[in-house]
Parts: C-alpha cells; structure tokens; sequence
C-alpha cells in the first residue's frame, strides 16, 4: 500500500474546505456591515463635567541642550567674556582660536578686566614686523553663525593698547575665505578700556561663518566682552524672533523657568545666581552649568526671563534653588541667607521703582512690576535631608511679605496627602510610550481637597521617544487626556524639554522644538 497517495489526495481536499470557509466569513462580514449599527454616548451633563482652567497648558525652559546660549539666546559669540571654564579650568578660550601661527601671534588670559565681577581679559600680542594679510583671533559661535544676506548685526567689545592701532572686523566663512562684512575699528593708544560699537552688514549668507579680529601691526591690544547680535530681535529683547514665533503660535499660559536641574547644580557652587545674571550684561560673571556640562554667560538671565514671560502673555514661575544642589545642601540652621535672597529676587521683579531692587529693574528698562504669582521651592529635592525644614522657611517667608503668591512644593501629593502646606505641588515623569499611555488615571483617584498638581514635566524618552515618534505622541496624548478629565485637580502642565540644539542632545529625550544654532 502507498501512504504516500493518500497524502495526495488530502491535500487539495483540505484546501478547498479553507477556501469554502473564508468565502463564507466574507459574506458574513459583509452583511454584519450591512446591518450594525453603533451607538456612542456622551453624558455632558453639569454633574460629571469639570471645568478645565486657564492655566492648564504652559511651557518649562530650562537652560539644557544648549536651549539657551545658541539657542533662543541671540548672541552669536561663544564664551564673549573669555571666562569659559570647565570643572577643574579657570578660564579659557575655547571655542576662540588664532589666524596666523605661533610665531606671528601670541594669546593668552589675564586678570586685567575692567569688569569686577568677570576679571578675566584676552591678550593678543602680534608678533610679526609685518602682516600684510593680518592676524588674529576668531570665534566660530556655537556651531557656527548663521549670517544672512541684507541684515545688520550690531558688534560690541572692549578694547585696550598702549599703541594706536587699527583692528579689522569681520564676519566670514568657517574657512575665512569669504568675507561677509568688514569694518575697520581705529584704537587710540592708551591704557584705559575702551568701548567700541559698531554695525556690520551682510553681504551675502553663510550658515557657517565666524568672527574675525585681525591686526596688521606689531604690539599688544586687550579684549573682553565681544558680543555680537543680530539687530532684529523679538521685540529688541535679545531673543531670536524665529523660535519666539513658534512660542507664541501655541498661545502658552504659564512659563516656568529657568530649571529644572539648572537651578540646583550637582553642586552649589554651580547652582544659578539670579543677582549675577541682571544688570549690565558685561558685568554678568557667568557660571559652569555642571549637570548639563557648559558654560553660560547668563546673558539670558532672570530679567530676560520675566521680559520673555510678558512678551508671551505668560504667567511667570520663578523655581529657585532652596539651598539643596545634587551632591550637597545647606542645613536649615543656616537657610536665613538663601531666603533674604529669594525675597529679595521678589522684590526685584514685584517691587516698586522706588525700592531697593525694583530701582535696579527699572534702572534694566521695566519701571512696572513684573506679576509674579508663583514660585516653585527648589527641583526635585523632595525626601532630602534639610527639604521639608528649608521648605518652610521659605514658605512661611513668602507667605508673610507676599501673602498672594502661589507656592509649589517639590513633593507628589497624587497618592497621599502632603505633610506640609502648599498651593501647589510638582508632579514628573519620564518614562516609556506604554506606561505613559496606562498612567492616563493617574489622577483619578486622587483627593479632591488640599493642594492642586501641576504636571510640571513630563515625556515619553529614550528607545521609545528618538527624534520624535507616534507611538510617544500618541502616549503622551492619552496621558493629556487624564490631565484633562482630572482638570479641577490638574491646574497646570507642561512638557519637557521645550527646546533641544541639535548639536548637544545632552538630555536622552525627543522635545517639543529642535533646531541647530545656524539656521
């Protein structure tokens, strides 16, 4: 007997059954979508509905992934002050570098600043008798300057030579070969600083270029504070008009600044100083930004931040830090400082022209107080050794002299209640698209008294977030919904991080806005 016929003719057999069988579930399926019908229905009746508030969506910029300096920042020099340092350097002069080599030209820091709170200066000594072609120093910005065509770019530095000389300004490729704008800038001989201001005029793009300073004569001449900006920015504000414009398009009520991990610093030392960021922006020191690794010149500073609040129609939130950085803290016993400190940031933004910090604002160009109706105690520092007893010194403080202002702890009320007094308390999460999408009831069950949740950041990151996704769109969409149904305990959201240089994607995480420094 052959088995193997049998098999034979089984096959076609049992083909056939299948074919008669898919046959019959498509005229099923095609009459159950003749005749089903489905119903939804919505309830909109005042008992389930709860009103979503104003502030529920706003923005969060923290200075990381170099959102700021060669970001929303203007300025196109890099390390303008030459007081750029790393955790264990002074100072230096990156990104600065020579034209010529080192036997027509000699750079180096000194101490001889005219500045008290930034000492370091630029000596630039030209060796050569003779440079027909000039020598030296450029600055690339960050990642190079985007210098277009017809616009005006306003040059400002410091400048210092015991001879007369004549500097030549340019602007160029990243190769120097092609010169952009140039102007000449004559140098009295003398031993006092001098300021020098000048306008340079495209003639032609180059989304690459550098600032040249070059000397044909032989001799030393001192520099510090070189800044250039382009004339059109927001509002005369020092902000690029390009990234402020997609800020206004989504119409944000809130702004929270300027950190975020910024403001705490992996040590104190390097935590921000909102005192050292206003004023004139030639006396601002700068600091290391230790956890995202670079410098800032806080061009960009607490001042700026409040303008870039009213400029938006943003409420400000101002998160200072509460004596706690991520490898150290200052005890409670001796919290007394960094909450005068505070107060005194207050009254720099609420107080009126005639008191004693609201005469430095005005004297910056805003006479009329800034709103500021919340404070955020510190970043993520809930469950530190001094948090909860530097909390209230704080709160207690700002309750007494600003009796209106909103304050939001650090601490997650969510799942039980705080034990502190609060108006408002930091809700974070960064996480995968699947356990943002099952976090949508997050605040179901949470109590309806006490203190209000402001989800104050919040993304889907790493594998599943990359350059952007929809998976993560979609999660993170399912999560707004959560805060939405839940909008009389939710009062405030915003996602993170808002703005991510492309060339410094420090932060593993998408973000709402990339862009590159020179375009």
């Amino acid at each position: 007997m052959k088995r193997m016929g049998s098999k034979q003719v089984l096959v076609p057999t049992v083909s056939c059954l299948l074919l008669l069988f898919c046959l019959g579930c498509k005229c099923l399926a095609l009459e159950l979508e003749a005749t089903q019908t489905a119903t939804l229905k919505v309830d909109a009746s005042s008992q389930l509905a709860r009103k979503i508030p104003d502030t529920l969506f706003g923005m969060f910029f923290e200075e990381i992934n170099h959102a700021g300096a060669g970001g929303i920042w203007a300025e196109l020099v890099s390390n303008r002050g030459f007081e750029a340092g790393g955790l264990h350097t002074p100072s230096n002069i990156d990104p600065w570098s020579i034209i010529g080599n080192d036997s027509s030209i000699f750079v180096a820091t000194d101490r001889t600043s005219c500045f008290s709170r930034n000492i370091i200066a630029l000596r630039m000594e030209v060796l050569c008798d003779e440079c027909p072609a000039g020598v030296g120093i450029y600055n690339p910005g960050f990642w190079g300057m985007n210098i277009e065509d017809g616009k005006t770019y306003n040059l400002v530095m410091y400048v210092k030579s015991a001879e007369a000389a004549d500097l030549t300004v340019s602007l160029a490729s990243s190769d120097g070969l092609q010169k952009l704008a140039s102007v000449t800038v004559p140098v009295a001989g003398t031993s006092n600083w001098t300021k020098v201001e000048q306008k340079l005029i495209a003639k032609g793009t180059n989304r690459t270029s550098r600032l040249e300073i070059t000397s044909n004569k032989k001799g030393v001449v001192w520099f510090d504070q070189v800044s250039l900006m382009p004339s059109d920015t927001f509002k005369g504000h020092g902000f690029r008009t390009e990234l402020i414009s997609m800020l206004l398009d989504l119409k944000p009520r809130f702004l929270r600044f300027p950190g975020g991990c910024f403001v705490e610093g992996e040590w104190l030392r390097n935590a921000f100083r909102w005192r050292e960021s206003i004023g004139p922006w030639e006396e601002r020191p700068g600091h290391f930004g230790d956890v995202w690794h670079y410098w800032t010149d806080d061009g960009l500073g607490y001042y700026e931040f409040l303008q870039l609040s009213e400029d938006l129609g943003a409420a400000p939130i101002w998160v200072f830090n509460n004596g706690i950085s991520h490898n150290d803290e200052v005890s409670t016993a001796a919290i007394a400082p960094f909450v005068k400190d505070v107060l005194d940031s207050l009254e720099f933004a609420r107080g009126s022209a005639n008191s004693t910090w609201g005469s430095v604002r005005a004297a910056m160009g805003h006479p009329e107080p800034f709103p500021v109706k919340y404070v955020a105690i510190g970043n993520e520092d809930c469950g530190k050794k001094y948090y909860l007893g530097n909390y209230l010194k704080f709160y207690n403080a700002i309750r007494e002299s600003y009796p209106d202002i909103q304050m939001i702890s650090n601490c997650d009320g969510s799942s039980k209640p705080l034990d502190h007094p609060a108006d408002l308390y930091d809700f974070h999460v960064y996480t995968d698209s699947k356990t943002l999408f099952n976090m949508k009831g997050t605040f179901d069950k949470t109590s309806r008294t006490g203190p209000k949740a402001f989800v104050s950041e919040y993304a889907v990151w790493r594998t599943d977030a990359g350059r952007g996704s929809l998976l993560g769109s979609l999660a993170e969409a399912a999560f707004l919904t959560g805060l939405e149904k839940n909008s009389d305990i939710v009062q405030m959201a915003s996602y993170a991080p808002l703005f991510v240089n492309d060339n410094d994607q420090t932060f593993v995480s998408t973000s709402f806005f990339r862009f590159v420094s020179s375009c």
